[in-house]
């Protein structure tokens, strides 16, 4: 199979698809990999490393999407990419579909095979290729938010840990999974008050055992949300429904009961955010500010950090991406967990989470993923 590797091209997006060492694992399992000029170059990986890895250097992007078999990215394609893209390509990387219906449009009318790592399940419901940008993102999330409580960023100047006889700042996290986790550990290891509010009490015990007692873990509810929002100098918010558009936890309405100059990091802003006031905002411009709350909603948090990004993201991606390459289509009827990772093939939606917000609003048919790749 014929692999490209287009340089990202969001905004401040300097992670790559496949580092130097993921070509090199594709190449020796029998497959060509195009990759283009200085690709990977921000985060120190050049074009000799590629080379030697076995992979062809393109200096067009647009030769790359005409020739090869599967593209794979990071962040979705962009519009102007999206055009360039055929029937019967496939296309792995990350997607988040369910709010972004002039992606999913484009990529209908392209007829590509698409395949998002952030529904690609394991055996234990897990979400194994959204995990490392998750965990990237959740500790980015303390420092984000750190950054903009100084005085000089908007904030309210309250100092996350506190010193000796000044009380630390309160975080809230919303949502205990892999996000939220991460964003606590970092959140506890600077010394903050910490509360997370989830909806799953097996998750509240967990998150109990795991932190000893220095976390507060609190059963979410609206009054739940209503009454700690009003407390806290930091809100993350953490929720993630798998390949659906998230929740709107926190409303215009709790900003206005809010500290002036606290911050509110909305991690879940790849699928519409959970906040009712977030937009996308980039790493240019990562802020604005609502009922004077500073709402951090950054659409490509990891790229901040795009080397270690890429090679964490590649760790979880290569197996999969692989047993495309290796076997194809049939790859997805042979593993289950892959098969959830199937967003669209051939012009209709097959995640189901996706088809229902979109579906009727652009006119296209859900067809069960096996019966897709089957058709």
């Amino acid at each position: 199979m014929l692999i490209g590797v287009p340089k990202e091209i969001k905004n401040h997006e300097y992670r790559i698809g496949l580092t130097p060492t993921a070509v090199r694992e594709y190449v020796a399992h029998g497959h060509q990999v195009m990759v283009e000029h200085n690709g990977g170059l921000a985060i120190g990986f050049t074009n000799e490393d590629y080379e030697q890895a076995g992979a062809t250097i393109v200096a067009d992007p647009k030769e790359i999407f005409a020739k090869a078999d599967m593209i794979i990215k990071v962040k979705e394609p962009q519009p102007h990419e999206c055009e360039q893209l055929r029937e019967g390509q496939i296309v792995y990387t990350y997607l988040h579909l369910a709010p972004d219906p002039v992606q999913t449009e484009l990529l209908a009318k392209a007829g590509v095979t698409a395949i998002a790592y952030e529904t690609v399940t394991d055996r234990n419901g897990a979400l194994p290729l959204l995990a490392p940008m998750s965990e990237v993102a959740g500790r980015m999330s303390i420092q984000a938010g750190a950054h903009h409580l100084l005085k000089a960023n908007g904030g309210s100047g309250v100092l996350l840990g506190g010193v000796p006889g000044v009380a630390p700042a309160k975080v809230l996290i919303l949502g205990g999974g892999v996000v939220g986790t991460q964003a606590a550990k970092m959140a506890v290891g600077l010394g903050a008050d910490v509360t997370i509010l989830d909806r799953s009490l097996p998750r509240l015990r967990q998150l109990d055992d795991i932190f000893g007692g220095r976390v507060k873990t609190i059963y979410s509810t609206v009054d739940a949300v209503d009454t700690y929002s009003r407390e806290a100098d930091l809100i993350v918010g953490a929720v993630l429904i798998p390949g659906a558009a998230a929740p709107k936890l926190l409303t215009r309405e709790h900003l206005k009961n809010m500290k002036p100059g606290s911050v509110i990091v909305d991690v879940a802003i790849d699928q519409g955010g959970c906040f009712e006031t977030s937009k996308p905002t980039t790493h240019q411009e990562p802020t604005f500010v609502i009922d004077d709350v500073i709402h951090y909603c950054v659409a490509n948090m990891p790229g901040g950090v795009a080397r270690t990004s890429t090679i964490a993201l590649n760790n979880a991606t290569l197996p999969f991406g692989l047993a495309i390459a290796n076997q194809g289509l049939q790859a997805m009827a042979n593993d289950p967990h892959l098969l959830n990772g199937l967003n669209m093939h051939r012009g209709k939606i097959t995640f189901k989470a996706i088809h229902d917000v979109l579906g009727a609003q652009l006119g296209l048919e859900y067809m069960d993923p096996l019966a897709a790749i089957n058709s």
